[in-house]
């Protein structure tokens, strides 16, 4: 669904250029915005760039997934 809204020019003009670093479109840049404003709100105790990088990370692709393999600290040592 497609719904048409006013918004400030300034407000349009950052999403264009976060949109061009984060390949999305502006549209896809002001919704990505709203559900981070989404979730930060269900979710105050969360940082607003772990709340990003989660529905960034959740949208990826699962086919080019990795497994988790927790480093172990012996190893390192």
């Amino acid at each position: 669904m497609s719904v048409s809204v006013r918004l400030n020019e300034e407000l349009v003009q950052q999403a264009r250029n976060a949109a061009k670093a984060e390949y999305r479109t502006m549209q896809g840049q002001i919704e990505f915005w709203a559900n981070v404003g989404r979730v930060a709100l269900d979710n105050p105790d969360l940082p607003a760039s772990f709340i990003a990088e989660s529905l960034m990370s959740m949208a990826e692709d699962k086919a080019e997934a990795t497994d988790f393999i927790p480093r172990d600290i012996k190893d390192d040592e």
